[in-house]
């Protein structure tokens, strides 16, 4: 299997990781690779670039069940204007088109991460590699450690 630069950063961290694969032709979507690997949605992670109106991306995790409360983000994020980055400026923040970014090894010094806090419930999670159809299943402790995450309640309640 031919690493990626995410491997790698999680390697040169001596953060432990599993490396999991689908099959490119599943569908996009986070919910599609939780059922492609036999997990909850709950533990397939979406990874979502966030813009704020001062012009600051940042990165945040909720799980591919969940559905982000706009008030509870602005709050996390401390902007009163906050909306999703357009793909053309994910693929220029990150590097990585939509479907496969991994919350960690392309951001500078400084770029803020938020996960959404309840997922740090969970036995295991898994993130994108940055490729479609290779994922990386990480205890939510290590996603946080190597994301440098900082939880946040950001979810709509459970109906």
């Amino acid at each position: 299997m031919r690493k990626l630069p995410a491997h790698d950063f999680l390697d040169k961290h001596g953060i432990p990781y599993e490396i999991k694969t689908f099959s490119a032709e599943t569908e996009k979507g986070a919910a599609n690779v939780a059922a492609a690997l036999g997990f909850r949605e709950r533990q397939m992670i979406k990874t979502l670039i966030f813009e704020t109106g001062e012009g600051e991306q940042l990165l945040v995790m909720v799980g591919a069940d969940q559905h982000i409360k706009s008030g509870k983000l602005k709050k996390a994020a401390g902007s009163r204007n906050i909306k999703m980055a357009s793909p053309e400026k994910v693929l220029e923040v990150t590097g990585y088109r939509i479907g496969s970014i991994p919350p960690f090894c392309w951001q500078p010094e400084g770029f803020r991460t938020i996960i959404e806090a309840s997922l740090l419930e969970e036995e295991i999670l898994g993130v994108g590699a940055g490729e479609w159809g290779n994922e990386i299943l990480i205890t939510p402790e290590q996603l946080v450690k190597a994301s440098k995450a900082v939880p946040f309640d950001i979810v709509q309640p459970a109906e």
